[in-house]
Parts: structure tokens; C-alpha cells; sequence
């Protein structure tokens, strides 16, 4: 039982899910759920069972250490396997160098603003990765996003932010925007541009300059009418080939050919 705060703290990682997130979902204060993730604070059996169902895990998988959410780097094809109550994300290193220099040139860009923090990058690279499959039918990051009450999350992300933190390549802030609890993420180099094509650089700023002003509610609210999103059952994997189905109010090919 000593072991349940951090384990309760693997498991909210592993789906890309804040402290304020996983309180909000589990109808807590986050300092509570901080105080559960530390070990100074129990955990009633009703919130295990509520915490089961947020993570779609069997209460038992909380107590089996065979069970633990991974997240690794790796030289094979990445993947995502959902197997009795594991989660494993592969990420082939060419994935991760692209995945690094996006989120550096996203970050220079615009993470100096105040809306931008945790929530509100998941999203960002949501569209950016979308909208570039979109339009050329091949993948720029090939994260994996998963669907959530809060929008579309990229699995990868806390693995790949603790590594470039480590690296010296990011600092991670927490910090406050209008009240709210954020984590911010602010880069320290430029982005390697040689790692970037211009057509993804194009796709990249038509995101940042569309959405990068919105409020972590407004483009959370905002991703919620997308099809993939809205086509993807709870918790479940959001498929690139669903992006070919949205509506022409999000359709990238339907701004190129000039239809509003």
C-alpha cells in the first residue's frame, strides 16, 4: 500500500494527464492528490475505484508491479499495445529527434505566452501532427494521441519533455495562469531547422497562428468538435486515417482550395 501514490503517479503520466487534470476527474483539490501521490494523504476505496475507471485499469493493476505503464525509447516501429492492464509506447529515435525539434521550434515560437502550457502544447502538436497528415498523407511526429475529457493527449510527451529536461534542452516550470496551476516548459536552444522540411515548417506556424492565443478551456473545447477526436471512443488510440473524414470548418485541404 506504501507504494499506491507513486504508482497512482505513473499511471497519470502515462496518459498525458496534469495533476489538475487527474484532481479535476477525480473530484479532489490538486494540493490532495499531491498529498496522494506522496504517500501523505490515503486513499479511500471509493477514489481507487473512481481512479480504475479513470485510467480503464482494474483495481488490482494499482497493487501488481507486472502491470506498470511503460514508456520506452526504442530502434523498433513505435507501437502502441494495450495488454491486461499495461500501456507501452515504443519511440523509434528518429521519431524522438523530430518529436524534440517541433516541440524546441513550437516552445521559441510561442511559449513565452501565458496560455501556453502543458494542455495547451498537447493540443498544439495534436493539429500540427493532423492537419500535416492531412495534407500530405504521411506523418510528421507520429505521436500517439490519446482521447480524453480534456482533448487529445500525445502519450509520448512526459517521456520525451523528462529527457530533454535532463539534456539541458528544456526547463520545466510550475507555475499560475489566472489562478490555475500550469506547467510551463521553456526551451534553452533553437531548434535544429536542417531537422525540419518547409512544408512542415509551413504546417507548423499556420497551427501556432490559428490557435497558439487560445486559453488551455478554449482549444481543449475547440479540439472536442474535431472528428477524429469525436470518432475515437474514451480512452482509446485517435487513428491519423480519421482526419480525412473532418468537417470543412477544420479540413486543412478544404482552406488550400480556398472554401471557408
Amino acid at each position: 500500500m506504501a507504494a499506491l501514490g507513486p504508482r497512482i503517479r505513473q499511471y497519470r503520466e502515462s496518459r498525458g494527464l496534469s495533476q489538475e487534470d487527474l484532481a479535476r476527474l477525480l473530484g479532489v483539490s490538486r494540493p490532495a492528490l499531491s498529498m496522494i501521490e506522496t504517500g501523505e494523504r490515503k486513499v479511500s476505496a471509493e477514489e481507487i475505484k473512481r481512479l480504475g475507471d479513470i485510467f480503464g485499469i482494474s483495481i488490482d493493476a494499482f497493487f501488481d508491479e507486472r502491470k506498470d505503464p511503460r514508456v520506452v525509447i526504442a530502434e523498433a516501429r513505435a507501437e502502441y499495445k494495450k495488454a491486461s492492464d499495461e500501456i507501452r509506447i515504443d519511440i523509434p529515435r528518429k521519431n524522438l529527434g523530430k518529436f524534440k525539434e517541433v516541440l524546441l521550434y513550437i516552445l521559441n515560437k510561442v511559449g513565452a505566452k501565458p496560455n501556453v502550457g502543458e494542455t495547451v502544447l498537447y493540443k498544439l502538436l495534436y493539429f500540427i501532427d493532423f492537419d500535416y497528415y492531412e495534407q500530405y498523407e504521411e506523418q510528421m511526429i507520429g505521436a500517439t494521441y490519446k482521447k480524453n475529457k480534456f482533448g487529445p493527449t500525445p502519450i509520448e510527451f512526459q517521456k520525451v519533455a523528462e529527457r530533454m529536461v535532463e539534456a539541458g534542452e528544456l526547463q520545466k516550470l510550475p507555475n499560475k495562469y489566472f489562478n490555475y496551476p500550469q506547467t510551463k516548459y521553456l526551451p534553452l536552444r533553437r531548434p535544429d531547422l536542417s531537422r525540419l522540411s518547409g512544408s512542415e515548417v509551413e504546417v507548423i506556424d499556420r497551427v501556432l497562428d490559428r490557435l497558439s492565443d487560445m486559453t488551455a478551456t478554449q482549444i481543449s473545447d475547440y479540439s472536442h468538435n474535431d472528428v477524429p477526436w469525436v470518432s475515437t471512443e474514451e480512452g482509446g488510440v485517435i487513428p491519423y486515417e480519421t482526419v480525412f473524414y473532418r468537417t470543412p470548418a477544420y479540413a486543412t485541404r478544404a482552406h488550400d482550395a480556398g472554401i471557408s
